[in-house]
């Protein structure tokens, strides 16, 4: 007999209640079809590799909700720095993820807590963090 305490399992991290890797890529896949749709939004894609963005995107939400995974990608004030966007575009951007994420077993604490955590790249992508905005 040991003196070992049964370990119980960690909290489940936003990225597992999503789905892990398949629930991130199922969640990009939904959001930027919202994105590409949005003609405010859309145009800021054209002749971009959506499949170069796609694979970023998952990278970073799985990094941001807890994932083992890095972000590889540029950093996000350099990636962006040249749309000049403006916080009118970053609102939408949340409001489709909102939406998206309703598609998704949570509860609205968590889908909050994952909108946070987003915005708190809200500077990088506004170039705002640098003074460029």
């Amino acid at each position: 007999m040991t003196d070992e305490t049964p370990r119980t399992p960690s909290e489940p991290t936003l990225f597992d209640r999503v789905g892990g890797m398949d629930g991130i890529g199922t969640l990009i896949q939904h959001f930027y079809h919202a994105i590409l749709s949005d003609p405010e939004l859309g145009p800021f894609f054209d002749g971009a590799s959506m499949e170069r963005i796609r694979r970023m995107q998952v990278e970073l939400f799985s990094a941001a909700l807890g994932g083992p995974v890095q972000y590889s990608g540029r950093p996000l004030i350099h990636a962006h720095q040249h749309l000049h966007l403006e916080r009118t575009h970053l609102q939408r951007f949340v409001d489709h993820l909102m939406d998206t994420l309703k598609g998704f077993e949570l509860s609205d604490d968590e889908r909050y807590d994952i909108i946070t955590r987003i915005n708190l790249y809200a500077d990088d992508v506004l170039g705002s963090a640098a003074g460029y905005g």
